[in-house]
């Protein structure tokens, strides 16, 4: 579905920005300034020649204490070669950051447009959105670079699966779902980095943290001496598909190792995830950098390795080409005179940063005669942009529940709302983490009090709400009110990195004030949960007093204008769940150090995400309501499908029957379906569908997997046609115990929505298929 834009009303920044970019603002050339007579003519500044030509013949000059300074985020300058110094570690998560070093704000960049976080965009399940957002972003950030305040390398998306619903950087990542985490993945990176010819970036992107890191501290252990011991199916079904899709459709120019160990291996020092997968199996055309000090980190605090020499010759041979922190800069020179590196694997590491550097025009010369060089602050924080930010919002609220209805309310009849509770009137915490500055913000108080007059009562000093002290304002102003809007739920004081969760439970007195603010609300009561991660928030499910239940993420800079525009029917909902919201009670029989994702009856282990888990919950993964009706009906459909298999290998195994993906002639193997959707209902609305398989009996697949998805705009009492096309060997296939993906034939079960649809998936031998 297509972004709308229209012009939001400008905050005090855009009057800051609404000024001449004037040239003499712009930043000096990083290297190759036309005006340095010593590079002049030398190769590595000739952009005509071939990128990896100018590398090697910049690697030729460089000396082998100048090669060790450029191991390391902080890259030091090599002035005889006009070469500045230059900080890799930059963050684009949902809008140019400055947690990393690589940025900061000020001056004529006051602030940069705040999207909503991960969780909540990816939420809209709408892969243009996406896209359109890293677009945004990276128009910012090369405004930014071209003054001066700002890297061209950015360590964003977090792609890591939501796996457990406790951990503290689930709001990063874009869900529990693998295929979802891909798609999202190589549609952001797509809009950041710029999908140029030649090969040229806009931005470099970097999908992180490769991988099983999804632990940052819990019940005594953390991230930096967490083993995560997954199987090879669980690895190749679940946590290396966002990864693969990243670098294989996505292109990323990086990839990030993460702290933890894998199977006893730390991530940033195993040959067979980093040389052997991300740059043999995928070909990853960019650089591997470590998470920050993970190179110090697996010496000193796993002790992996007996010296530092050791850890930095591990993590170089493994593929590493680049560590944030000062590790290998100090101890790879040791290294190298211990015999266990040599200057060549050094030059293998540079060549594949230096080659990215190159791809984003930083030995271009003069940034300002660029294809980007015209960006200025005038590109940042537009009235665009911060639609664009207000429409993310829209897309990814959610409406869990809607009793009665009551929801949307009136401002003919709802004139008087009590808004309450400790997230009613925030700002920072809109944008959650990893975040910069905003160009300003929207509170949900603001965004209300555009409907109508506003009675307002917190509740609670924070979301701790540590103490009753304040209920009696709120239980007041609920009394007086034509309708009352609990905003209520969690910040980073409870979720963040370095910290996961104990309980799913909201936090203090926040559950005792949303029961006894709903039993004495005049009229209808409409529960708002701002989180990262799922709420148990069953009371409130159960509960006749709640009218509706809403959950906005972190909704970004706009939230609260987002809010009010759902809460008053101004946009219809159309959000889902990207993860499961499961009962308090799940947390006692799953320890969050437990990697496996499938369920175990022997055990009783009851299994992780939708795709395993039966038990339950709740709100299911895909859940989310509208103001309208959405009616699914199968317009057409195969019944039989055939694959053709490779004649020359024994394609199937006898006891599950089914054939290898490397044995089928995978290329263009798609199955075309054609949906009618209908919107029976009175308002206009996008709907998200969701198209789920079950697997034949008797494989190792999931219960159900989504297999496609997305996002349609259809008006009121009209039909809209909506073809699918299903990939046969990537999403109908299933892991086996060996980590080998696989066709099963027979019968898959389709399900859109209440339609169900049954394929028969049968095989063909071709005879000898030439490779």
């Amino acid at each position: 579905m297509a972004v709308t834009t229209t012009i939001l009303h400008c905050s005090l920044i855009i009057f800051l920005l609404a000024v001449s970019w004037p040239a003499g603002n712009a930043r000096p050339p990083f290297a190759c300034d036309p005006r340095n007579a010593a590079v002049k003519g030398l190769p590595f500044c000739n952009v005509h020649l071939p990128v990896a030509e100018r590398v090697r013949d910049l690697l030729g000059r460089l000396t082998f204490k100048e090669k060790l300074g450029l191991l390391v985020d902080k890259a030091t300058a090599v002035p005889r070669l006009g070469m500045d110094e230059y900080e890799w570690w930059s963050e684009a998560l949902h809008g140019v950051s400055n947690v990393g070093p690589g940025t900061r704000f000020g001056g004529e960049f006051p602030g940069a447009t705040a999207f909503p976080q991960v969780i909540t965009t990816a939420a809209s399940f709408n892969t243009s959105l996406w896209e359109e957002i890293g677009r945004v972003v990276s128009d910012e950030a090369r405004a930014m670079y071209n003054g001066g305040v700002a890297g061209l390398t950015y360590w964003s998306p977090n792609i890591n699966i939501f796996r457990d619903p406790r951990w503290g950087r689930g709001q990063e990542t874009p869900g529990e779902d693998p295929i979802v985490a891909g798609e999202y993945a190589s549609r952001y990176v797509r809009g950041l980095q710029g999908n140029l010819p030649g090969d040229r970036l806009k931005v470099a992107a970097c999908c992180k943290h490769y991988t099983a890191y999804d632990l940052d501290n819990w019940s005594g252990t953390d991230r930096f001496h967490f083993n995560a011991k997954v199987s090879k199916q669980e690895m190749v079904d679940t946590f290396e598909v966002p990864f693969r899709q990243c670098v294989m459709q996505g292109k990323v120019a990086s990839v990030m190792c993460s702290y933890n160990q894998v199977n006893g291996v730390p991530t940033c020092a195993d040959p067979r995830l980093l040389r052997d997968t991300i740059r043999g199996a995928w070909r990853l055309n960019g650089y591997i950098v470590s998470d920050c000090d993970s190179v110090g980190v697996f010496y000193d605090n796993q002790h992996y390795t007996a010296t530092p020499e050791e850890a930095a010759a591990d993590a170089i041979k493994a593929g590493l080409d680049l560590d944030c922190g000062p590790f290998l800069a100090v101890h790879t020179q040791g290294a190298v005179d211990r015999g266990l590196l040599r200057e060549t694997d050094i030059d293998s590491a540079l060549f594949n940063t230096l080659t990215v550097q190159m791809r984003l025009g930083m030995f271009d010369g003069e940034p300002s005669s660029q294809i980007f060089g015209h960006l200025g602050p005038r590109e940042v924080c537009t009235p665009a942009n911060q639609e664009l930010a207000l429409e993310a919002a829209r897309q990814g609220i959610v409406l869990l529940k809607n009793h009665g209805p009551s929801l949307p309310l009136s401002p003919k009849r709802h004139r008087t709302v009590a808004v309450i509770g400790p997230n009613s009137d925030v700002t920072v915490t809109m944008i959650g983490n990893y975040a910069g500055i905003a160009c300003g913000y929207t509170t949900p108080l603001q965004g209300i009090s555009r409907y109508a007059k506003t009675i307002h009562g917190p509740g609670c000093q924070n979301v701790q709400c540590k103490n009753a002290h304040l209920f009696g304002d709120a239980i007041r102003a609920a009394r007086q009110a034509d309708a009352t809007v609990l905003v209520m739920g969690l910040d980073q004081s409870i979720e963040a990195e370095f910290k996961d969760r104990d309980g799913l439970l909201l936090p203090g007195y926040q559950q005792e004030l949303v029961s006894k603010v709903a039993a004495a609300s005049k009229g209808p009561t409409i529960l708002v949960l701002m989180s990262g991660g799922p709420v148990d928030v069953s009371f409130a499910e159960h509960d006749p007093h709640v009218g509706a239940i809403v959950w906005v993420g972190y909704p970004g800079q706009a939230g609260g204008a987002a809010i009010a525009d759902v809460l008053f029917g101004t946009h219809n909902p159309g959000g889902k769940l990207p993860m499961t919201w499961y009962n308090q009670d799940y947390l006692t029989k799953v320890p969050m150090t437990t990697m496996d994702m499938r369920s175990n009856q022997v055990t009783g282990y009851p299994g992780r995400t939708y795709r395993f888990y039966k038990g339950p919950v709740v709100y299911p993964f895909g859940h989310g309501l509208s103001y309208s009706n959405f009616i699914h009906t199968l317009a057409s459909a195969p019944a039989m499908f055939t694959v053709p298999v490779d004649g020359r290998h024994k394609n199937t195994t006898a006891a599950t029957n089914a054939v290898r993906v490397t044995h089928a002639k995978c290329g263009g193997l798609s199955i075309g379906l054609q949906i009618n959707v209908k919107n029976v209902g009175s308002k206009d609305g996008s709907h998200t569908m969701l198209v789920y398989s079950t697997p034949p009996v008797g494989h190792w697949g999931p219960h159900k997997q989504l297999v496609a998805f997305a996002k349609v705009h259809v008006p009121a009492r009209t039909q809209l046609r909506v073809p699918i096309n299903i990939h046969l060997c990537k999403f109908l296939s299933v892991v086996d115990k060996s980590g080998i993906r696989r066709i099963p034939m027979g019968q898959h079960s389709l399900h859109i929505g209440d339609v169900k649809h049954l394929l028969s998936i049968q095989s063909t031998p071709l005879g000898v298929i030439k490779s």
